[in-house]
This record gives C-alpha cells, structure tokens and sequence, in this order.
C-alpha cells in the first residue's frame, strides 16, 4: 500500500467506516450546473444507490477522495490505466510537453512516432488516422466503411457498446442499460434504420443476417470481448465466423478495440484470438490517461480518409502533444515489459478466483468472467455469454456489494454491466485485501436474504 494510501480512512486493509460529507456536498453542488451531477452517466450511481465519491488524487493503485478515504481501484478511469496512476514515466513525458506548447493545429514529430509504434505493435493496422476520442474513432471507422464500399447498413451487437454515435445507440448495453433506457433520446428513426443488432456469439444470427441483407451490410462492428454488458469473452470459434462471414459478403470487420486494445495484449484482442479485422478502433491506453482515439486498418481501406480520398474527418486536437507524449510513453513501457502482462493475469486471476470461492463459501450465486485484466462478478448462477444472460443478473445483489465494498476500501465499477480492471500498479496485498472484504460483504449479503 502506498503512503498516501495508508495514511487515509475506509482503504481495505482497515475497518475504519468510510465518511463522505465533503462528496455529497459536491455532488449536492454540481447537481446546480451539470446533467446529473456528472459529466458522464458511467459516474453516477443512479443503479446502486447513494452519491457517487469525488476524487481528490491517485497514486498507483489506490485513490484518494475529498473526505480523505482511500480506495484500491479497479475502475482505472474505465480501462486505461493499465500501469496505475501517476507512473512516472507517464508523467515525466508529460512535463516536457508543457515546456514546448501543448497543442499547435500543426503536424509534429511525436504523431508520427505514434503511428509507427501502433502501426508495429496492432497486427491488422497498415495506416492509422488519431483522433480525440473512441467515440470519433468508431464513428469515423464507420464512415470509412461506408465510404469504401458504397454501402450503408451496420452491423452492430446487442450490449456492445461503441461511443455515443448516433446509429450506434441501438441495445447499446452500458450505460444505457444501467439507467434503464431501451436506446437514446435525439436519435432519429432514419439513424437507428441504417444499424442491425445481432445478439452476441450467435454464428446462427450473423449468418441469417447476411443470407438476407449481405449485398448491402458495409461493415460488422464489434468488441472481440464485450466490455460493456459486463465482461463477456467471445466463445470458441465466434470471431473466426465474424472473419468468415464478412470476408465472403465484402463487408468490412471492424474490431472495437479502445478497451481491449493494449489491455489484454500487446497486440489487443486480435493478437490474443489470431484474428486479422479490416479496421480497428483504439482510445484508452494508446491515451496514457489522457483523452485521444484512433482509427486504423488495411493501407487500401484508409488511403479513402481525406485528404488522400473523399472520406471527410478532422479534429483540430487529433494528436495533440500532450495526449500522444502521454500515450507514446505508456505504449513504450508495455512493449519494453512483455513479462508485465504475464503479472498482470496472475493477479487478476488470484482475485477473481479468490472472490469467487468467497462468493460460493457464502452460499451467493454468482458468475465470473476474465480476460486478461478484465473482470467482471455478475450476481447471477448461469454462464454469461451475451446480452439476455447478462440481464439475468440480480442488480439489487450488486448495488449491496458494490457499496459494501466501497465502505471497505474497493472502488469497483458502479454498474453490474461495465467491467473492472487490474493494473500493474496493483499489488499482492491489494489482491488479499479485496478477497478479504469481498468475503465480509458476501457474507453479509447471504445473512440478509
């Protein structure tokens, strides 16, 4: 545990009760001038109860709150994380940009050295185009897809999760789900007409849909593991399909990759299953904790991004120093420390199963789903493979853990449908103790009902 760590209230290792007067006071505040009190639904607590905790700091795996609790943390700013908060490395490249200028609207020597470094490490990307977020990055995918074949309708499956693209708000899993919305307000009709939900790891669906719509389908999108109905691998044989299927029809295969990609391999997904997409999207790790996308895939596909062909997108920030020094310095240590990967699933795995024997020591239903250093503990005693197995989920057994673990030190995601996840910074002890409070909660949870 670090100093800054032990030095505050409510961390796992102590049973001290956890205050927050300051977060709720914040909270009360920011409900005056923000939708919500949030400036993203995925940090409201609306489906496990209570005011969602203000943080002050992080430092390796722990955070800090306003009223000085401490939290070991398995959300990680939603993925991206992967080596813990404040890693010097990170930060020093960081210091440097603020000496030369944090954004130009001008090319420079780091953008290019950032896609060479993706281009190396992805094993599908040829060409990569950054941008600000994944959500650009899937959005502007598509429209590349669109553009490259001359066709409209996407592919899209039930409880992926793709950014707030309007046609792809169609069963989007996530935070649409945990607030209880069939899909978003604002999204015309006409946008939702052009997508095709399919529910996940059916081959049998996938190839229905092109028996009928194959000559007009431009592209399949998909995260190869489902980040946002929870963590949800593909099965055995799923993404060989996706491959098949697509290449036969000459629709593009997309691979969502900005929560996968860096996290559950140097390569992503791709490189983990051996599957070869058409396109792939990045954002989260490439970013090093700071907000950028990217977009990438076959030379021939992106030489239709303008200005080299008629595809339009732009973003007066894509590539902005501070984001790419952040990134490059994270991709660099990752590929400098193949073995941190290996450490990483060990400490995953060890707390995974660890919570698991607590939940079936206390008699409480419950399933576990791992990638790598994804995870996720759905209250619920059937396997996870798609969206409905997913909603079968007992959220109010989830709200009770989720809280009982704060109290005790766990910052978890606070939704049963997102995934948690591990980061290097997070240590052995760190593991024992969220076994250990993860026993007291379920425990309590078993005597209450």
């Amino acid at each position: 545990m670090s100093e800054e760590a032990s030095q505050s209230n409510g961390s796992a290792t102590s049973q001290e009760p956890a205050h927050h007067t300051r977060s709720r006071e914040l909270f009360e505040q920011a409900q005056e001038t923000i939708p919500g009190g949030v400036n993203s639904p995925a940090r409201a607590f609306r489906s496990v109860g209570g005011d969602p905790v203000f943080i002050e700091s992080g430092l390796g795996s722990h955070l800090s709150d306003a009223d000085g609790n401490s939290y070991i943390d398995y959300i990680g700013s939603w993925g991206p994380l992967i080596l813990g908060h404040r890693r010097e490395e990170v930060t020093k490249a960081l210091y440097s940009v603020l000496e030369t200028g944090t954004s130009f609207g001008a090319p420079t020597e780091r953008e290019v050295e950032m896609a060479e470094l993706i281009c190396e490490l992805v094993p599908s990307i040829e060409m990569v185009r950054l941008v600000n977020s994944g959500t650009e990055a899937t959005m502007s995918a598509i429209r590349v897809a669109r553009g490259f074949t001359g066709r409209d309708l996407v592919v899209k499956f039930v409880g992926c999760y793709h950014g707030h693209v309007d046609s792809l708000l169609v069963k989007a899993g996530s935070g649409v789900a945990t607030l209880g919305l069939s899909d978003s307000g604002g999204v015309p009709a006409a946008f939702s007409a052009t997508t095709i939900p399919l529910p996940f790891n059916s081959v049998e669906a996938l190839e229905e849909c092109f028996a009928n719509h194959g000559d007009k389908i431009a592209c399949v999108i998909v995260e190869p593991v489902v980040g946002n109905m929870g963590c949800v691998p593909p099965q055995p044989g799923y993404l060989e399909a996706l491959r098949e299927v697509t290449a036969k029809h000459g629709a593009l295969l997309i691979f969502d990759e900005v929560m996968t990609g860096f996290r559950v391999s140097l390569g992503g997904a791709q490189e983990l299953y051996g599957i070869k997409p058409d396109m792939t999207t990045l954002g989260k790790v490439i970013g090093g904790g700071l907000p950028v996308g990217a977009y990438g895939g076959r030379k021939d596909v992106m030489s239709k991004v303008a200005p080299l062909g008629p595809v339009y997108q732009a973003g007066t920030l894509s590539g902005n120093p501070l984001a790419v020094a952040a990134g490059l310095a994270a991709l660099k240590v990752l590929k400098n420390s193949p073995e941190l990967y290996e450490q990483v699933d060990g400490k995953s795995g060890r707390l995974v199963e660890g919570v698991k024997k607590a939940a079936a020591d206390a008699g409480v239903a419950m399933t576990t789903n791992r990638v790598g250093s994804m995870f996720t503990f759905f209250f619920n005693d059937g396997p996870v493979t798609d969206w409905d197995s997913s909603a079968r989920s007992d959220t109010e057994r989830f709200a009770f853990f989720f809280r009982g673990m704060l109290e005790l030190g766990c910052y978890l995601p606070c939704s049963q449908y997102e995934a948690a996840f591990l980061s290097a910074a997070h240590t052995d002890e760190d593991v024992a103790g969220t076994i250990d409070a993860a026993g007291k909660v379920l425990a309590a949870l078993a005597s209450k009902t």
